[in-house]
C-alpha cells in the first residue's frame, strides 16, 4: 500500500457478521466465530507495517450473554483455545495483549487465562492489542463515575476520562464496523466521541488486508476538525509545520 499522509495510530473495530457469514453457508454460527479469529490474526499482523500502534476490537459485549447458551459456551471455548495457541506467537511478535471489560461472572479458568496472557505479553511494545471482552461502553462510564464518587473525587471530563478502563491509551482515531450495520452498539461510547467512523458492507470473516487498506485510504481523505472550522485546522497545521 502506498504511504499515506494521514495514518490513524489507534484503530477500533466492531467485528460484526460472524453468525450471518456462517448462516449463509448453512454452517453453525460458531463456525463463523472461529473464522473470525483467523481474520483477526491477519489484521493484527498487518497493523505494524501500516504504522498502527494500537488496535482495539469488540470481541464480546456485556449484552452477548443473552445469546443462546450453546453459542456463548462455544465462544468461551474459542477464547480458551485462542489463548493457548496464539499468546506465544503474540509474545514473539511484540504484541501486548490487554483484556478490557468486567471480569465479574467469568469462570476461574477464563479469568486465569486472561491474566496469564496479559502477563506473558506485558513487555511488548510493537502493537498494543486491546480485546474488549464482557465490555459495554455504558458499563465503562458508570464504573468510572462510581469509582470517582467513592473516592470523593469531583467528576469532570478530565477525571472521568482518566478513570475509564482504557485511560492508558489514546482515543481511537478510526472506528471500523463490519457487517453493514451502522451503529456503535455500546462500544467505546466515551472514547469514540471524535473518532472517524467507517462502515464496511463486508461480514467480518470476509474482511482482509485489502479491506483494511480501503478504510485507511478513506480515513486519509478526511479532515479531522474536532469542533473547529477548516480554516482553524489549516492554521494549526501551518503553525506546527
Amino acid at each position: 500500500m502506498a504511504e499515506l499522509l494521514s495514518v490513524p495510530r489507534h484503530i477500533a473495530i466492531v467485528m460484526d457478521g460472524n453468525g450471518r457469514w456462517a448462516s449463509k453457508r448453512y454452517m453453525p454460527r460458531i463456525a463463523g466465530h472461529k473464522q473470525g479469529v483467523d481474520v483477526l490474526k491477519r489484521i493484527v499482523s498487518a497493523c505494524p507495517s501500516r504504522n498502527i500502534g494500537t488496535l482495539t476490537v469488540f470481541a464480546f459485549s456485556s449484552e452477548n450473554w443473552n445469546r443462546p447458551v450453546e453459542e456463548v459456551s462455544g465462544l468461551m471455548d474459542i477464547l480458551a483455545m485462542a489463548l493457548s495457541r496464539e499468546v506465544p506467537k503474540l509474545q514473539r511478535d511484540g504484541v501486548r495483549l490487554r483484556f478490557v471489560g468486567s471480569r465479574d461472572g467469568l469462570s476461574a479458568r477464563v479469568k486465569s487465562g486472561l491474566e496469564q496472557a496479559e502477563a506473558a505479553t506485558e513487555g511488548n511494545s510493537l502493537l498494543s492489542l486491546n480485546v474488549c471482552f464482557n465490555y459495554g461502553g455504558r458499563w465503562d462510564i458508570a464504573s468510572a463515575a462510581a469509582r470517582l464518587a467513592e473516592a470523593g473525587t469531583p467528576i469532570t471530563e478530565a477525571s472521568l476520562s482518566g478513570a475509564l478502563s482504557m485511560s492508558y491509551c489514546s482515543d481511537p482515531d478510526l472506528l471500523i464496523r463490519t457487517g453493514n450495520e451502522m451503529r456503535l452498539s455500546n462500544f467505546l461510547m466515551w472514547q469514540a466521541a471524535y473518532s472517524e467512523l467507517y462502515f464496511s458492507d463486508l461480514l467480518w470473516p470476509d474482511f482482509d488486508e485489502t479491506a483494511l487498506d480501503a478504510a485507511l485510504l478513506d480515513y486519509a481523505s478526511r479532515e479531522r476538525r474536532f469542533g473547529k472550522t477548516s480554516s482553524q485546522v489549516s492554521g494549526d497545521s501551518a503553525n506546527t509545520a
